[in-house]
Order: structure tokens, then sequence, then C-alpha cells
């Protein structure tokens, strides 16, 4: 920046040509020297500005011999000193205002953002019956304050960094200090600074970009809206980024296993925590193989269902023109499109849709000679297994999966659907998010690790942490022997 005001809102005005949301405004400090007031309508407090900076600076005794004479000379305790044009359109893109002086080659940026937000609510798409009913916003900092308020110690970290040639977007990697091992910090950060992108729009973007196998259909990366979730990972030496302008964190390393988990299942007894996690594991495996089930026994192997079984699937399908797999696929693509368009409508419409549409297609393609009834039972049960599953992007890859093994089952049978299933048991041992196997535990089988994976041991016997994270001095998450008791009571 130039000792010359007028050299330096030159530059200034000619980089915001046609930004009429820009204001720049030329006022006078003391009645002595002249200065500006750079910032952009919409993003600073402008009562704040007149309050707190204006009136002060234009009073007959202000002082204008210092970029310090002026800081202290206004109410506001965040402020920055800066010296390069770069600075200042960074700092006024944040919504912090710019104060430029004749004579002076150095501003002053004060801290007074506002823009209209979204306010702190349930997450739609992660609610529980127990548990906290507080989501992340698109503000980053109103999601990073949410994390401190539920680890209040400073070892609690949050790196910030710039990703996006044009919209800047501040990214903060959060994580716990002596927890969190440090390789994967390092792998982190190299990963981030590997991006070289026009914009980041949501958490997605870099989602994609940092994930170990992008062609992978399971995600590598957990993305979730609850800040316990989050606070939860960090305290197992996990890491995560916060985006701002997005609603979503991205947690990371992660497994298979943690897919498949719901908050909930902490804040309830180890033993329904363990029914609920055993039971969405049976309908994952029946929203991935119950069509290709049924296509293949009913296209190759009659004789493995009972007689009166295979007449009556007999009967039902006497009038239907398609063989099994043409019928299953029928169905379930009619599901799926039901499904997106109950989604992408509006919130009171999409529900009738969705669940009306299911019902009358279903009823109009069995009396139409489309589709045999047995054939709508097991596509609405494969429907409802699929929303058992805890994780959206989890969910949506099984979703995609059911189709090539119904595939192979309906060319090969049972051979085909066990060959599906080995190829895909191959796929995942072979996956890693961030280094980590995706089957860990259990394969590689750590039996010390074992603890919250098929099933959730009571908290007290989880003494220890995940044994991929955290530095070896600190592995323990609490003392031993806090076994409640269990006796009649003291005496």
């Amino acid at each position: 920046m130039s000792k010359d005001l007028k050299q330096n809102l030159q530059i200034l005005k000619s980089l915001y040509t046609d930004c009429s949301d820009v204001i720049f405004h030329d006022f006078v400090i003391g009645e002595k020297e002249t200065a500006a007031l750079v910032y952009i309508d919409g993003l600073s407090n402008i009562e704040e500005i007149d309050e707190h900076l204006l009136e002060p600076l234009m009073k007959e005794n202000a002082d204008a011999g210092s970029i310090t004479a002026i800081k202290d000379q206004i109410s506001i305790s965040s402020t920055k000193k800066i010296n390069k044009i770069s600075d200042v359109i960074n700092e006024i893109s944040n919504g912090n205002p710019v104060i430029l002086v004749h004579n002076l080659n150095t501003g002053l940026a004060v801290a007074l953002p506002h823009w209209e937000m979204r306010s702190i609510e349930d997450p739609a798409a992660e609610s529980v019956v127990r548990g906290p009913r507080e989501g992340f916003v698109e503000t980053i900092r109103v999601n990073t304050s949410l994390i401190r308020r539920k680890i209040k110690s400073p070892q609690l970290k949050m790196k910030s960094m710039v990703i996006g040639k044009y919209t800047q977007t501040q990214i903060v990697i959060t994580y716990i200090e002596g927890i969190c091992n440090q390789r994967l910090l390092k792998e982190i950060e190299n990963r981030l600074n590997k991006i070289s992108i026009d914009g980041i729009l949501e958490s997605g973007y870099i989602e994609e970009m940092i994930e170990d196998n992008p062609y992978s259909p399971f995600p590598q990366v957990l993305s979730t809206e609850r800040p316990d979730v989050v606070s939860a990972n960090l305290l197992e030496g996990r890491a995560a980024i916060l985006v701002d302008g997005s609603p979503f964190a991205l947690i990371m390393p992660i497994s298979f296993w943690s897919l498949m988990q719901s908050s909930e299942d902490y804040y309830q007894g180890f033993i329904v925590g363990t029914t609920i996690r055993w039971l969405r594991y049976f309908f994952l495996c029946v929203a991935l193989l119950a069509p290709s089930l049924y296509v293949a026994i009913l296209t190759y192997h009659q004789e493995m269902l009972p007689t009166t079984l295979l007449l009556t699937i007999a009967q039902s399908r006497e009038q239907i023109p398609f063989p099994a797999l043409v019928e299953a696929l029928l169905m379930e693509l009619t599901f799926e499109a039901l499904r997106e368009a109950g989604v992408r409508l509006p919130k009171q419409v999409g529900a009738a849709v969705s669940i009306v549409g299911a019902l009358v297609i279903g009823q109009a393609a069995i009396q139409a000679g489309l589709a045999s009834a047995p054939m709508v039972m097991v596509v609405a049960i494969t429907g409802i297994a699929s929303f058992l599953i805890p994780r959206y992007s989890m969910a949506t890859s099984i979703r995609l999966l059911r189709f090539p093994i119904m595939f192979l089952s309906g060319f090969l049978g049972l051979t085909g659907l066990m060959l599906g299933v080995i190829t895909l048991v191959i796929h995942l041992c072979s996956l890693r998010s961030f280094g980590v196997p995706y089957l860990d535990p259990l394969g590689p089988t750590k039996k010390s690790s074992l603890k919250d994976v098929l099933f959730r041991a009571p908290m007290w016997s989880q003494t220890t942490r995940p044994h991929f994270t955290g530095d070896d001095w600190n592995k323990n998450r609490q003392a031993p022997g806090q076994k409640p008791h269990l006796g009649k009571g003291d005496q």
C-alpha cells in the first residue's frame, strides 16, 4: 500500500468496478487528515460502524498521526494492521471494514462482520430420540464454538487455511493435541494443500478430493451435522474438517463399522445399543441381497422353496410377461425414482408422494400384470431395510451396489450372488481411509478394539482408544476399575 490515499483508493475501485455493494466512505479524522472507510454492504455491521468507528474518529480532538493512535480511539477490541492491497480485499470480503488514512501506508481492519445466518436447529438427516438437539450451521465460527462448548480443553486445536482461487473459502482442521496422531495431521494438510480449484462451495468438494480411492462407491470420510458426533470422534483420536458455508463436518479416518453406528447407540444402555446395532447389520444384508436372492432362487433354484410357497409364487406370476430379473429391475428403479422424488419435492408434498405413490403404483403394477405381489413385497422390504442404515452416504452405496449383484444373480443364480459378495468383500479389504484399513479392527483383527464393533460394550469396559489413533503414551480414555457397584447398596 502507498502513503497516497487516492492511489490506494484508485487501485481498489478499479478492482471493484461495477460492484455496487462495495462502499467507499470518505471522511476526515479530527478535521485534520483525510481518510476512507471501505466495506461491503451486507457483510459489515453498519450501526456499529457509525457508533464505534466514525463517531469517535470524526471528533475535533481525534488523532490521525499513526495507526496505533487510531486504534486507541475506537472501542473495538479486535483489530488488525494490514499493509497490502490483497489484505484489504481479504478483510472486507470477510465482513471486516478497513480504515485507510492519507500519509499512512498501513490500514486498520476492524472486526465488525454481520450477515444473516440460520439459527441452530435439530439436524433433520441425523435425528435422534435421545441426545443433543443442535446441529451445525453454515457459519464456520458458530460451528467451532459448538465444538468448543463440548471440549473445553486448550488441547483442542483448530488450524485455519484458505482454499479456492475466487471463493477464498475458510477451512478449519480441528483435533485434540496429544490424542490425534501427528502423521494423520500431516497427511490431511498435505492433501488439502494440493487442492487447486476455483472455488469450494460445500464440504463435498473437499471430501471428493482427499479420499484414498475416489472410484470406490463406499465413503471414506464421514460427514455429519452433529457437534456431539464430531466431539466423540475427536476424543477417539480422529481429526475433523469444517468448511465455511457448509453445515457438514468431515471426519477422518473412518471404518466400515463407524458408518453403521449412530450417536444414539451411546446414549442408551449397552444392551439396547447392541441389539439395535445387530438389527442394522441384518437389514444391511437384506437391503443389499434380498432382491438378488429372490431373483436367483426364482430363476435357477426353485427346489429350495417349499412346495406351497412355490405354487403361490407361480400362480402370482402366471400373467407376468417378464422374467424375474426384468421384473425386479422395473420395480427397484420405480421405487428409487419415488424415493428421490420425495426428497426433492417440498417437504409437505414429498412424504405423501413417496408413500402414496409407492402404494398406488405397486397395486396398479399387480393389477396390470407387470409385477407379482411377492416381488412388490420384496422391493418394499428392501426399501425399508435401507432406511435403517444411519449414514445416508453408506445407504446410497448399498442402493447402488444392489443392481450389479442383481444382474449377476439373474445370469448365474446363487453362484453369481456369491461372486458379487466375494468381490465386494475383497474390495472392502483393500480399501483404506487415510491409510487405515476399512474393515479395521476386524480385518486385520485387533482384539483390543473389538469392544465397539459388532456389539457395544459397556462404557466402563472401554478403557482405551482405537489403536490407530493417538500417541502411545496417551492410549487410556478412562481409569481402569470404573465398573459400577452391582450390589444391593451400601449398608
